[in-house]
């Protein structure tokens, strides 16, 4: 047994030693089989002794359980924050540097101030908490003295180390060591997840989105509970400074405790007021053998942490203005994004002299670069339809060259912020690339506006489809009203209708719905059931059998029921509860078109922005038009004259279906259930009446049992039924 431990001890430092070489030094020395064959060596010795497992194996890096929520950590010492100045290259240097002499008292002719001078990362500050040497906690900035616990999602990040190396010289390895760095995400990797978004967007994949830049992609993957989630969004790290540091602890550590016990131990450590000072830290570090910030940064390097390559020991403020030049003109070139610099004193005594005013060292400025504005006029101001309907301003801008990029639009993004800004045909504007992203009008020249000029005016119709362009109570947006008709909106309309939980059109996929519309051979969802085969055969990649495949699933999809074909409408804020909700309540689509407001919230859950939305939508001549051509061209679901005043059996009553019904999908056992009156939940509760379990039953059941909720089988459910049919 002894030598198979020794040979798991000697695998996991080889393995991290190689990651280093391969994730910080970008100079591996084995292939990836060779790695591969090691890991897989070190798994099998895992699985035959897991009460071998620690902290400090790479397998620990990506896995676990999924977290419920992140739980605020006490830092141990708090991260303060950076006083930040935007003034020129020269006298922000220059007023840094005239401070730190005063303060320190040196006359002109002492020698100057030397500085470490640092790259400002855009991206998230994080607090690595190492306990003899290995990673045992990170958490955010948060509100400095806490911050939120993000332990095995930075596991994740390669670069980080989760066992120090041992310094070949110098200062040895602390009991206690908070690291301090700058999580980010590289423009490459940022430009990957974002096409990979767009492909999980076009497959129709719910809850999807792209991500506006890379340290907003970046904080959503450090916030994801799913650990292998934010281990594939490819995030990266550089070290810049520490946090608590203590040699010799009072408590005794082993980092090979059970969690709870390791989090006792950090908890003491942090609410140790004493050891949470700065300066206790800065003379602990000067007790190492380190004097100044440019060693520590090295001793960081030999512990195993990447640091910036760009930072650099300069002299005086010439040398500070030189940095800030460099790096200025370097900045669209670096493979990561930054909004500055950092100056720090580097000498650690002459920090502890210079001490801290409030929550920021007095010893270290963050030097940021302007904004990049322009000047520029507005040719004309121009109303876009998105694919839902929201209508959006948009200034045409002559064209300027901004932050790298010709910039010839600016959104306004809604009426009240156009009218905020005052923005108007012929003004002289200031145009800033917000986040180096955006293009955005800062704001407007009024010393050079014409008299002439008028104010902006949203239009009371949509300029595409002329239908009215409303705003809801209490929104920003306005929309148009004219859903299925309006030409902005088509894609988006007609991919809805057939979607699977709609017509449930199955051959027609959202490729196949943008040719069509593309070529102008679908102009309404009406149009989907005038197609044929010869229409069809024209379009690229679709051959006869593609063809009559997409005409069968056309044609069955002509039989739905008259909740499937309300929500396919598209009608906003009526989804499928809803839908089914009006079906019930009235029976008939006609019903439904000639409902007043008033009638329209006597149904279950339909407030006055529902029952509002819903009489627009059919106050429109073409959606009762379209409507009238859908069934003169064969869809047809089933009406049923409705007794309002009838009581149904198990009204008033909520059921929960779980695990797998041999009978009925759970769709139909829904319908039934809802056809007697019942409402079907997805979650169980004290208040539900029964739940009804099929096979593989899980979570649901369990938590009913838990709260004594009646349970029915299958064969029960059935009988449910039969009793209440009969009533």
């Amino acid at each position: 047994m002894i030598p198979s431990l020794q040979r798991y001890n000697e695998l996991k430092k080889d393995l991290n030693e190689h990651a280093h070489r391969y994730y910080v030094l970008d100079a591996p020395v084995i292939s990836d089989a060779q790695y591969d064959l090691l890991y897989q060596e070190l798994e099998a010795l895992e699985r035959d002794h897991p009460e071998w497992i620690s902290a400090d194996s790479p397998t620990q890096r990506v896995g676990g359980a999924v977290l419920e929520q992140f739980n605020s950590v006490r830092h141990g010492q708090a991260m303060l924050s950076i006083k930040t100045q935007t003034d020129s290259e020269e006298s922000g240097a220059k007023s840094f540097d005239d401070r730190i002499r005063k303060e320190l008292s040196l006359a002109q002719n002492d020698s100057q101030v030397q500085y470490v001078a640092e790259l400002k990362f855009d991206g998230l500050a994080i607090n690595l908490t190492y306990l003899n040497g290995v990673l045992v906690r990170a958490a955010t900035r948060g509100d400095g003295a806490y911050g939120e616990e993000v332990t095995q999602n930075v596991r994740s990040i390669m670069q980080i180390p989760i066992q120090l190396r041992s310094p070949i010289k110098g200062a040895p390895i602390p009991e206690w060591l908070e690291v301090r760095g700058e999580v980010y995400m590289k423009r490459s990797d940022f430009d990957r997840l974002n096409l990979r978004q767009l492909e999980k967007i076009a497959q129709g994949l719910k809850n999807e989105k792209t991500f506006v830049n890379p340290r907003n992609a970046a904080a959503g993957a450090l916030r994801q509970l799913d650990s292998k989630i934010a281990a594939e969004r490819k995030l990266s790290f550089f070290a810049y400074g520490v946090g608590a540091v203590r040699g010799k602890a009072s408590i005794a550590l082993n980092t090979n405790l059970q969690q709870h016990e390791l989090d006792s131990v950090l908890n003491a450590l942090t609410q140790d007021e004493t050891a949470s000072r700065v300066e206790i830290s800065l003379n602990e570090l000067r007790a190492m053998g380190l004097s100044s910030h440019w060693e520590v940064l090295s001793w960081l390097k030999d512990l195993g942490f990447p640091v910036a390559s760009q930072t650099q020991c300069v002299e005086g403020v010439d040398g500070l203005i030189d940095f800030h030049t460099r790096m200025g003109i370097e900045r669209t070139s670096l493979p990561y994004d930054i909004d500055g610099v950092v100056y720090k004193v580097n000498r650690l005594d002459w920090q502890l002299q210079l001490g801290f005013v409030t929550r920021e060292p007095r010893w270290a400025v963050a030097h940021k670069y302007p904004p990049q504005e322009q000047f520029t006029t507005v040719l004309g101001i121009e109303v876009q339809v998105g694919r839902t309907g929201k209508l959006t301003p948009v200034a045409k801008l002559a064209p300027v060259f901004v932050g790298g990029v010709t910039v010839t639009n600016a959104t306004l993004h809604n009426e009240d912020e156009a009218l905020r800004k005052d923005v108007r045909v012929g003004d002289t504007v200031i145009v800033r690339r917000a986040g180096d992203v955006i293009p955005e009008i800062v704001g407007v020249v009024l010393e050079k506006r014409a008299d002439q000029s008028l104010p902006f005016e949203m239009p009371k119709r949509c300029p595409i489809c002329q239908s009215p362009a409303l705003r809801e109570p209490g929104q920003v947006d306005h929309r148009c009203t004219g859903e299925l008709y309006c030409s902005a909106q088509r894609m988006q309309s007609i991919w809805h209708f057939a979607s699977k939980r709609a017509m449930n059109i199955e051959d027609l996929g959202e490729k196949l719905i943008e040719q069509l519309v593309q070529t102008q051979i679908v102009k309404t969802v009406a149009d989907l059931y005038r197609l044929g085969l010869s229409s069809l055969m024209v379009l690229e990649r679709m051959a006869e059998k593609s063809a009559s495949n997409v005409l069968k699933s056309i044609e069955s999809s002509k039989a739905t029921t008259l909740a499937k074909f309300l929500y396919a409408l598209g009608i906003r804020h009526v989804g499928e509860s809803t839908a089914k909700d009006l079906a019930k309540h009235f029976g008939s689509i006609d019903a439904i078109m000639d409902a007043s407001v008033d009638q329209l919230l006597e149904v279950r859950d339909v407030g006055p922005v529902v029952a509002m939305s819903v009489v627009a939508f059919f106050s429109q001549p073409h959606h009762r038009e379209l409507i009238e051509q859908l069934r003169a061209l064969g869809v047809h679901w089933q009406e049923v004259q409705i007794d309002l005043d009838a009581v149904k059996p198990l009204q008033g009553s909520t059921y929960v279906i779980t695990g797998t019904l041999n009978g009925f999908s759970r769709d139909q056992a829904q319908e039934l259930l809802e056809s007697l009156g019942a409402k079907v939940a997805s979650s169980v509760s004290k208040k539900t009446t029964a739940v009804i379990a099929g096979a593989e039953a899980g979570s649901k059941l369990e938590k009913a049992q838990d709260l004594g909720v009646p349970v029915l089988d299958e064969e029960a459910f059935l009988a449910l039924l039969a009793q209440h049919r009969s009533e």
